[in-house]
């Protein structure tokens, strides 16, 4: 039996029709019969058959203008056509097979002949469509392996990228700790003698004074000694110098203390971290461009910090997180002063805004700025790899992508923008507990 393929014959010749449906269902093919171009047309709106034979001559649109009608519309125009003609003049052939048709079955109709080009063309029609899966699967396959090596490629990019910028972090943590260490030597010799050195000048002054109450009327030496040195200024301007000196001190140590904080080594364990401690080391960091310059006057930051208790996590690297966002925020607002006017500026000035709260059983943390801002188009892209709005030497485009990937990936946390052009930018962390 011969496998079922739909022949569609548009033939207006009642013994003509009847001689290709009997050999053709004889065949085992299946038919199906119409009478004129028209009729041809409107069945074809409805089937698609696997091959057409057409008649040349037929009542209203002959065969050729049927032929121009089926291969100018898409749904038809890969059909075989085989005309039936009586006519076997070149021209008539020619003219068919310009029009797309595939081959001529003349009149009187040889039975063998007829089989043998309906099976060579279906056929042929049957290696086409299969060639076109291949070359659609081939395409789809191509395509899929592009996209593979495409992720593929940005994937081993992002991970040179990382590797580079956790080589900088990590180089930066052992400077910064490198610094803390040296400050803290010289810094516990400081204050370890500050203590006894105002106890040391407090019984000096104890002892000038008992001095007096026994002595009160020294020598004229003494006397003009006194006056020449300020005695009694001396004697209370050395209690506030020794106190500034404590201060300063305490300053120091502070600083330091902040830099143990920055650089910690967290890359194997969590740790259960005061994310406000982070953040404001993050800030003692960044303060050289918090301060005015010859460019702009100074950022002010306004934090507002709820009591939240401490979170488990990678302190090392929430510190990098916040050493991006608010480095992007001072960027931000560095690019937004040179667009505005004194008076938009006094009007409006520079800050960064970090606010943390407990919500819903997770830490939030929102760090605003009022810098230039950015599109809807630019927000869809800025946590992708590689992508950055800066200056070529200015920007790796890294920072966002890591940062996205420290919070979500790593710690399980939400980080979204929320940004507006000349408005400014708020990030918003969310951290579980």
């Amino acid at each position: 039996m011969t496998e079922q393929n739909l022949i569609l014959i548009v033939e207006s010749n009642a013994t003509d029709m009847c001689v290709l449906l009997e050999v053709l269902e004889t065949a085992g093919y299946e038919t199906l019969a119409a009478k004129s171009g028209e009729d041809a047309i409107t069945k074809l709106s409805e089937v698609v058959p696997d091959l057409i034979l057409l008649a040349v001559m037929l009542p209203g649109i002959d065969g050729f203008e049927t032929c121009y009608r089926i291969k100018s519309s898409e749904t038809t125009e890969e059909i075989p056509i085989m005309f039936i003609t009586a006519c076997t003049q070149p021209e008539n052939k020619v003219r068919g097979l310009t029009l797309g048709a595939v081959d001529y079955i003349t009149k009187p109709f040889q039975q063998a002949e007829v089989l043998a080009r309906v099976r060579t063309h279906l056929r042929l029609r049957q290696q086409t469509r299969q060639l076109k899966e291949l070359n659609e699967q081939l395409e789809q396959r191509v395509t899929e392996r592009t996209a593979q090596l495409s992720r593929s490629l940005d994937e081993l990019q992002t991970a040179q990228l990382q590797l580079i910028q956790q080589e900088k972090m990590s180089a930066l943590g052992q400077l910064v700790s490198g610094i803390g260490h040296e400050i803290n030597n010289p810094l516990n010799s400081i204050t370890g003698n500050l203590a006894h050195a105002q106890q040391y000048v407090q019984d000096l002054l104890n002892h000038l004074a008992l001095y007096h109450q026994v002595y009160p009327d020294p020598v004229a030496e003494i006397a003009q000694d006194a006056e020449a040195i300020d005695l009694p200024y001396l004697k209370t301007d050395l209690i506030h110098l020794l106190k500034t000196l404590q201060v300063a001190a305490d300053r120091i140590a502070h600083i330091s203390q902040s830099l143990r904080v920055f650089s910690r080594d967290d890359s194997e364990n969590e740790i259960a971290l005061q994310i406000q401690e982070g953040i404001d080391s993050t800030l003692l960091l960044l303060q050289h461009r918090l301060k005015a310059n010859s460019q702009r006057p100074a950022i002010q930051v306004t934090r507002n910090y709820a009591d939240i208790p401490p979170v488990p996590c990678y302190p090392g690297q929430l510190n990098q997180v916040f050493m991006n966002l608010l480095a992007n925020a001072i960027d931000a607002i560095d690019e937004s002063h040179r667009a505005k006017d004194p008076a938009e500026i006094a009007a409006n000035p520079h800050q960064i805004q970090i606010v943390t709260e407990l919500k819903a059983g997770r830490v939030v943390i929102r760090i605003r700025d009022n810098g230039i801002g950015m599109s809807q188009t630019v927000q869809q892209e800025m946590f992708k790899p590689t992508f950055t709005t800066k200056p070529v030497g200015k920007g790796t485009g890294l920072g966002l992508a890591i940062a996205y990937q420290i919070i979500v990936e790593k710690h399980g946390g939400s980080l979204i923008c929320n940004s507006a052009p000349g408005v400014g930018t708020e990030f918003t962390i969310k951290l579980p507990l």
